[in-house]
């Protein structure tokens, strides 16, 4: 009896024991689902929350609208176009295979074409897009519209793109824009901000200095998708900002007549107010239209373009380097006059050469030109009278004019990574760049705009314009500034010892034009209001042998490439001067002939422009 009481106890205080290790788990598993459960609903709310949502929605960048380039008087030179293009995302297709055969032939692709696209495709990582196409016509872009129910992951979009109305006139000065690359997007923070498949970007000239002020923000679209990843609607969309516009200080019509000049020929004109430093026009020829780079060139017209003996990749305005010849005379006179070398009276003999320490020195004109004061050196460009002026002046103090005057050194400072400095030889470059000393035969060519010195044309158009002006420095630009006035020119710094100098240098230039005798005389124009001044200019390309200088052949009897270079430079017009030019004609001959001729058409445009011009300028004012 007591055994069986003790048993019962036993059993008792046993099913108490489980009940307790019973109740107690699932009480901790209890706690323990509640804390979960307070955990992913509370604590980890937002995590999960923000998972959901993107499984439910989208979000898409559009390209950003870029800032457009205008003239001067607001013609837009660089623009914008809606694009149709094609994209697809390879991870969101079920049937990859099945879609791009289907895109095939509603795109009507040709066979090289769908290559292309399945080499893209292999590539890129399955979660970046594929663009099958970035430029469709409305009709193929409307098809593609139509077939959407059955083209899982395959987005048709409406981009922004860039184009160039005036084609191959702006294409050194703008640029071009095409698809970025890696690189683009590494080295420009921009660029990486707003990065979308196809975006375009600056790949040269001011399309690419300006990028970070042209290329706008995303527009931003979110919208939720079914269990399929299809579109159900749009939740939001946020407005993206264009790029800034930016107006250029250029006339497109004096633009597009420097290229009509320059057709079929390489080389430069330059056009600069002497006053503002704006440039008016700034053309390297030959050009190519930029259009073709905007959605990948071909390979037939890259070949065309990248072969062409005239070399239309090269801007000569800027990366020419060029002897300048005789338009560097009125820089030699200048020096020679400022550092009380010669005077106005200061007369050579010219007999057609000098000789000196056995070399002989000639000058263009055979039997010579007879005794000759600066004015008429100037005038008729005699390279004796030069040649006796640099002998005396000496390299360094014309050097140091010349820089004075903006030779030897960028002209737009930072604004093209392209642009060279030229050279401005002096006793000191020598000896450290080629470690021998000065020679005086240098001195004398270098007289005469030969031997090692180098400019380029737009150096040689500020040269002018500073001439012109009376002498006071000026700083180039492109870019107009509408909340600065243009400064008056006292303001400026002067870059003469002697005011009276800059004004026997401008006589003299006018002489070289508008006189019996003067090397561009038969360009002149007698009507006072297109009147101008300018200097030509021969360059040559290689030392003429004994043998050659008594030919005395034409310059079309001379292959090519050996031709010398035809330069002139001006400005105009001459009794209240505002605008100066250079010309450059690679292997043209001589400047009287090939580049002075140039002058005539460009200041009869140039000078009509003005009026125009400088309405729009004073309306400006009136409205600030």
């Amino acid at each position: 009896m007591i055994n069986s009481s003790s048993d019962n106890v036993k059993k008792l205080n046993s099913i108490n024991r489980r009940m307790f290790i019973t109740g107690s788990l699932k009480f901790f598993i209890m706690v323990g689902i509640v804390s979960r459960l307070f955990f992913l609903q509370v604590k980890e709310n937002k995590k999960y929350l923000t998972l959901s949502d993107k499984n439910r929605i989208r979000e898409w960048k559009l390209a950003p609208v870029r800032g457009e380039f205008h003239d001067y008087f607001g013609n837009i030179i660089a623009g914008n176009f809606e694009a149709y293009q094609l994209h697809v995302i390879p991870e969101q297709v079920e049937d990859f295979r099945y879609v791009i055969y289907r895109l095939k032939d509603l795109l009507e692709l040709s066979d090289k074409e769908f290559k292309k696209v399945l080499k893209k495709k292999n590539e890129i990582k399955p979660w970046e897009t594929l663009i099958v196409s970035d430029n469709l016509s409305w009709q193929k872009f409307s098809k593609i519209n139509n077939h959407l129910y059955d083209l899982n992951g395959v987005k048709p979009v409406i981009s922004i793109s860039r184009n160039y109305p005036f084609k191959e006139n702006f294409t050194h000065l703008i640029g071009y824009v095409s698809q970025a690359n890696q690189d683009d997007i590494e080295t420009t923070q921009a660029i990486k901000k707003n990065f979308v498949p196809g975006l375009k970007v600056g790949k040269a000239g001011l399309e690419k200095t300006f990028e970070e002020k042209l290329i706008g923000t995303n527009d931003i679209e979110r919208y939720e998708v079914n269990a399929y990843g299809r579109r159900i609607s749009q939740l939001e969309f946020q407005k993206g900002q264009k790029g800034k516009t930016l107006r250029l200080t250029i006339d497109t019509e004096v633009q597009k007549l420097a290229n009509e000049l320059l057709k079929d020929k390489a080389g430069s004109i330059c056009v600069m107010d002497i006053y503002t430093g704006a440039v008016i026009a700034m053309h390297s020829s030959p050009s190519f239209d930029p259009n073709l780079f905007v959605f990948g060139i071909s390979q037939d017209d890259w070949q065309l373009i990248r072969n062409d003996p005239m070399k239309p990749l090269v801007n000569k305005t800027l990366q020419g380097n060029y002897s300048p010849g005789s338009t560097i005379k009125p820089i030699v006179a200048l020096s020679a006059l400022e550092n009380g070398i010669v005077n106005t009276n200061f007369r050579v003999k010219c007999t057609g050469k000098t000789e000196m320490y056995g070399q002989t020195y000639h000058c263009w004109k055979k039997k010579g030109h007879g005794y000759m004061s600066l004015r008429n050196a100037m005038k008729q460009s005699c390279d004796t009278y030069f040649y006796e002026v640099a002998r005396r002046l000496g390299v360094d103090k014309l050097s140091e004019t010349a820089k004075k005057f903006g030779l030897g050194k960028k002209v737009f400072g930072d604004l093209f990574n392209i642009e060279k400095k030229g050279l401005i030889p002096n006793t000191q470059w020598k000896k450290n760049a080629l470690g021998k000393g000065w020679l005086l035969g240098e001195t004398i060519i270098t007289g005469i705009g030969q031997g090692y010195i180098q400019t380029t044309p737009i150096q040689l158009c500020l040269m002018t314009a500073q001439i012109a002006n009376g002498g006071y420095k000026i700083y180039p630009h492109l870019v107009v500034d509408d909340k600065v006035k243009d400064q008056p020119i006292d303001k400026f710094t002067p870059l003469y010892k002697n005011s009276k100098n800059i004004k026997i240098i401008q006589d003299a230039i006018f002489g070289s034009t508008n006189e019996m005798m003067g090397t561009s005389y038969r360009s002149r124009i007698d009507n006072p209001i297109y009147q101008f001044a300018g200097k030509t200019g021969t360059a040559q390309v290689k030392k003429i042998t004994e043998e050659e200088r008594e030919l005395d052949l034409k310059t079309f009897e001379i292959p090519y490439e050996q031709r010398d270079h035809a330069l002139y430079v001006a400005f105009g017009p001459y009794k209240n001067p505002r605008y100066a030019l250079s010309v450059i004609v690679e292997h043209g001959g001589n400047g009287s002939t090939t580049a002075a001729p140039m002058a005539t058409k460009l200041f009869k445009l140039i000078i009509d422009r003005h009026k125009i011009r400088e309405s729009l300028e004073n309306k400006k004012y009136l409205e600030i």
